[in-house]
C-alpha cells in the first residue's frame, strides 16, 4: 500500500524530502460524497499544530529545517488530547486549537510511545487548562468492531465546516504505520476521503465513540489504515497509572515452517504448526527466560501457531501471532511459550519486557534526542543508527555501505565488546586530512591502542597523543590504520568554529 505519511528526514549530505500531509491537495476530487456530520462532535476533538525539526544525520552537529503538521486529535479523557506519536516527534512547539479557532494553547506531551504510533497531550500551563477545556466532552472507547462493520472518519475543515467520510471495516491485520519493524492491530478502511480538510491524523468513530486513529490513506485504493481501538485502549490505561510502561516485545526473529524438508528436519509432526526461531536478542525477554535459536514456537498464550506465523483470535479471526505479546500482554507479565526443541516438547515461562531503543547496539530510532558524535581536525566521527542508514535513501538498505549494514543486521558480532558501533562518516578537507578526504564509514577498531566502545570512550582515548605527537586510528576493515597530527589537528578544530561549526562534539 502505498503510504501517504512519510516520517523524513532532511540530509544536507544525502537527500531532503519534505513532510507530506495525509489527505492530498483539494485538486483531486473526491470519489463519493460524504455526509455531514448529524452528532456534534467539535466538542470532542482538537486541532493540534506541531512545529518539528529532526537533526541533520550527515552533519550531527546541526538540526534540519523546521516543517509544520497539523492534524485533528481526540479528547479522551478531561484535559488529555490523543494523537499519533508521529505528529510530535522532534516537535519544538505544540499547540492546541478549538475547532472554531477561538483558543489555543501551549501543549505539552504527557506520554509518547513512538513505537505504536500514539501520544497523549494536554495543555502546558496547568492555571490555562481547565478554562481551555471548558466545555469539551471526552469521547468513549468504541467497542471493537468485526468485519463489514461502518466506521466514520471525522473531519473538520478550516472554515470549521465538519464532514464524516462513512466507510467500512474491510479488514484486520498486525502490520507497520510509523516504525519500521514495530507492528500493531490495524484496521484497513474502505472509504473515499475528501482532501479539502487536509490533516495528518484523524479520529475514526464508531456509534459516536472513538474507534482508532487514521493513520495513512491510499487514494487509488481508497484504503486508510487506522489504529485499531484495541491498541487505543491499552496505551490509555497504561498512560493512567503514573508510569507508563510501554507494550512489551519477545526479542526473537521468526520464521516460517512451511517447507516439508525443514519441518523434517524440525522433527514437527504433520498437525503441528510452529514459527523457527532463527535470533533471539541479548537480554531481551525470550533470552532471559531461556528460549535458544533452533527452538520451534508452537503455542503463545495457549494459542496454537500455524506454521505461517498466524493464530485463531476469539473477535478478529486470523491473526498474526505478535499480537499475542504485544496486543494481549503488557510488560511485566509473564507468558507461557510452549516450544519444541531437538524434537521434545517444552513449556518456557517468560516475562515480557520493553526494548528501549537506546538499549540496542544500534537504535532503530532516535527522536527528540540529539545525536552523539566527534569532529576531530576535520574527520566526523558518529555512532551507527537506522537514522543515519536511511540517510543513503529509500534503498538505504541495498545502498549502504556493507559494513555499517552487517552490524545493523548482526548485532551480535559487536555486542560483547561495544555500547555503540562508531565510524568515521566522513572528513571535512582541512590540513589535518590532507590525503584522507575520500575516507568514508569505516568502523572505528582503536583510537591511541584503546578500544572504542562508545563514543565517550572515543573522546578519551583522544585526549592524548603518543610521543611523537600523533593520534593513530585503527579501523576494522582490513586493520586499516592512520596518523593524526594533534597540533594541526587542533588548529583545524579552531578554524573550523570560526568557519561556523557550533560544536566539535556531542557524547550523551
Amino acid at each position: 500500500m502505498k503510504r501517504l505519511i512519510p516520517f523524513s528526514l532532511c540530509l544536507a549530505l544525502f537527500s531532503c524530502e519534505q513532510k507530506t500531509p495525509l489527505l492530498k491537495d483539494a485538486s483531486e476530487p473526491a470519489i463519493a460524497a460524504e455526509e455531514e456530520v448529524t452528532v456534534d462532535l467539535t466538542k470532542s476533538v482538537m486541532r493540534i499544530n506541531s512545529t518539528s525539526q529532526s537533526w541533520n544525520p550527515g552533519q550531527p552537529w546541526e538540526k534540519t529545517p523546521p516543517g509544520n503538521l497539523r492534524s485533528l486529535g481526540a479528547i479522551v479523557a478531561p484535559g488529555q488530547v490523543l494523537t499519533t506519536g508521529e505528529m510530535v516527534a522532534n516537535s519544538t512547539y505544540l499547540e492546541l486549537e478549538s475547532t472554531d479557532g477561538s483558543r489555543t494553547a501551549q501543549a505539552k506531551i504527557l506520554v509518547v510511545d513512538y513505537e505504536a504510533n500514539l501520544a497523549l497531550l494536554t495543555v502546558k500551563s496547568d492555571d490555562a487548562r481547565d478554562a481551555f477545556f471548558k466545555g469539551t466532552q471526552p469521547l468513549a472507547l468504541a467497542v471493537p468492531p468485526v468485519i463489514g462493520d461502518a466506521l466514520g472518519i471525522f473531519q473538520v475543515e478550516d472554515n470549521g465546516t465538519t464532514l464524516m467520510t462513512n466507510g467500512s471495516l474491510q479488514s484486520v491485520d498486525v502490520s507497520e504505520s510509523f516504525l519500521p519493524g514495530q507492528s500493531f492491530l490495524t484496521y484497513m478502511v474502505k472509504a473515499s476521503m475528501q482532501s479539502a480538510a487536509s490533516s495528518f491524523s484523524l479520529p475514526v468513530i464508531r456509534n459516536s465513540a472513538l474507534s482508532g486513529i487514521l493513520m495513512s490513506y491510499d487514494s487509488k485504493d481508497q484504503i486508510s489504515d487506522v489504529l485499531s481501538v484495541d491498541v487505543i485502549s491499552r496505551f490509555l490505561a497504561n498512560a493512567q497509572n503514573g508510569e507508563y510502561k510501554g507494550f512489551p516485545s519477545l526479542g526473537v526473529t521468526a520464521s516460517r515452517t512451511e517447507d516439508p524438508s525443514f519441518r523434517k528436519f524440525l522433527k514437527l509432526q504433520p498437525e503441528q504448526g510452529g514459527l523457527y526461531i532463527g535470533k533471539v536478542r541479548k537480554g531481551g525477554a525470550a533470552d532471559l527466560g531461556g528460549v535458544k535459536v533452533g527452538d520451534v514456537l508452537l503455542r503463545a498464550a495457549g494459542h496454537a501457531i500455524d506454521n505461517r506465523g498466524y493464530y485463531v483470535h476469539p473477535h478478529y479471526g486470523s491473526l498474526f501471532w505478535s499480537h499475542i505479546v504485544r496486543g494481549e500482554k503488557s510488560t511485566g507479565e509473564e507468558i507461557v511459550l510452549e516450544i519444541l526443541r531437538d524434537g521434545e516438547p517444552m513449556e518456557i515461562t517468560v516475562t515480557l519486557t520493553r526494548e528501549e531503543p537506546m538499549d540496542r547496539l544500534v537504535p532503530s530510532y532516535q527522536f527528540d534526542r540529539a545525536p552523539n558524535f566527534f569532529v576531530k581536525g576535520g574527520f566526523i566521527f558518529q555512532e551507527l543508527t537506522r537514522p543515519v542508514l536511511e540517510a543513503f535513501g529509500e534503498d538505504w538498505s541495498t545502498r549502504a555501505p556493507l559494513n555499517l549494514l552487517d552490524a545493523y543486521e548482526n548485532p551480535e558480532k559487536f555486542e560483547d565488546k561495544a555500547e555503540r558501533v562508531i565510524f568515521l562518516s566522513g572528513a571535512i578537507p582541512t590540513p589535518a586530512t590532507v590525503g584522507y578526504e575520500r575516507l568514508r564509514h569505516l568502523i572505528v577498531k582503536k583510537v591511541n591502542g584503546a578500544e572504542i566502545a562508545s563514543m565517550k570512550n572515543l573522546i578519551a582515548a583522544f585526549e592524548k597523543a603518543d610521543e611523537n605527537n600523533l593520534h593513530s586510528i585503527e579501523f576494522m576493515e582490513e586493520d586499516f590504520t592512520i596518523y593524526l597530527d594533534e597540533n594541526i589537528s587542533t588548529a583545524a578544530d579552531s578554524a573550523l568554529l570560526q568557519r561556523g561549526l557550533n560544536r566539535l562534539s556531542r557524547a550523551e
